[in-house]
């Protein structure tokens, strides 16, 4: 068996990433369709899709929550929407890449747990049939474009290792990655947001609830033990460099100290957890060293 790298568990690799195919793909698990039932798909259509095509008078039989009104009151004639079938739906990776991921205590920064858990989102894309692509806030890097199959999936693990190997030079925040991903985004796709805690505050909820509105949203808060419950004794931290001058001590087993902590770390982890699922959020707590493919739905607790 090969040694470790020493920087396992600090930087992520496109082979670690690679290898959590078997998580996914190589279980056995039946290939679940857009109503989420069970067994193999004969067609790769999705069922209606949601993509508006044209509107027509409306006839004895339609769905009368798809009556286009602004026309029906134009008219003075009902009249009912029609859609396009949905062949490939998107699966779309928005990766946080704030410098407070690159951290960790446990098994692994949180940046690499990041990775991972994107990287078990692209496989289930390619499980799935869906189109997966990736991007994060930023003004100059481009999002990773949608494409199929383990060929897309590459792309989008080749992007997540050259994120989370360091922070960015630059990173225009998680907003700035929702702004662009509601522009990629198709009704009916699905959404998976890669986040520090800290980063859910600045996005509005108008901005949360309009991603939802149309399509699965699924965010995965980043977290590290040590943040999230300190232990009560004073902790010496570097800060920038190995010099004595730059290490700092905080004493925990003060509870100002305590209390300034939680405010810190603990608050916008509790907030988030609060405020999402209100906006039609699916919303997890996703520690560094938890499964990566624990926030999966029938995901049982296994080893990291």
């Amino acid at each position: 068996m090969p040694e470790p790298s020493p920087t396992t568990g600090i930087t992520p690799s496109l082979s670690e990433l690679v290898g959590l195919r078997a998580l996914v793909l190589d279980r056995g698990v039946a290939r679940r369709g857009w109503h989420g039932q069970s067994g193999q798909s004969a067609s790769p259509l999705r069922g209606r899709g949601m993509e508006y095509a044209e509107s027509r008078e409306y006839a004895d039989g339609d769905d009368v929550r798809h009556v286009d009104w602004r026309l029906t009151a134009r008219t003075g004639r009902t009249h009912t929407k029609l859609f396009q079938p949905e062949r490939e739906r998107l699966s779309l990776v928005v990766a946080d890449t704030a410098a407070t991921l690159y951290f960790g205590t446990r098994q692994r920064f949180k940046s690499v747990q990041a990775a991972r858990a994107g990287a078990v989102a692209a496989w289930r894309a390619v499980r799935d049939g869906d189109r997966i692509a990736a991007l994060r806030g930023s003004h100059r890097d481009p999002p990773v474009t949608p494409a199929v199959g383990p060929r897309g999936a590459l792309r989008v693990l080749d992007a997540l290792v050259r994120w989370y190997t360091a922070p960015p030079d630059e990173d225009a925040g998680l907003s700035v990655a929702l702004d662009h991903a509601q522009r990629l985004l198709r009704p009916g796709s699905r959404l998976l947001v890669l986040a520090d805690p800290a980063s859910i505050e600045s996005v509005p909820s108008r901005r949360w609830a309009a991603l939802a509105l149309h399509n699965a949203v699924t965010v995965l808060l980043l977290t590290d033990p040590l943040e999230q419950h300190p232990p009560a004794r004073r902790l010496p931290f570097t800060v920038g460099s190995d010099e004595p001058s730059a290490r700092v001590e905080i004493d925990l087993a003060d509870e100002a100290h305590r209390r300034r902590w939680a405010e810190h770390f603990r608050a916008p982890l509790l907030a988030a957890l609060e405020r999402l699922p209100a906006l039609g959020i699916e919303v997890q707590e996703l520690a560094s060293d938890a499964p990566s493919d624990g926030w999966l739905p029938g995901r049982g607790v296994r080893a990291a």
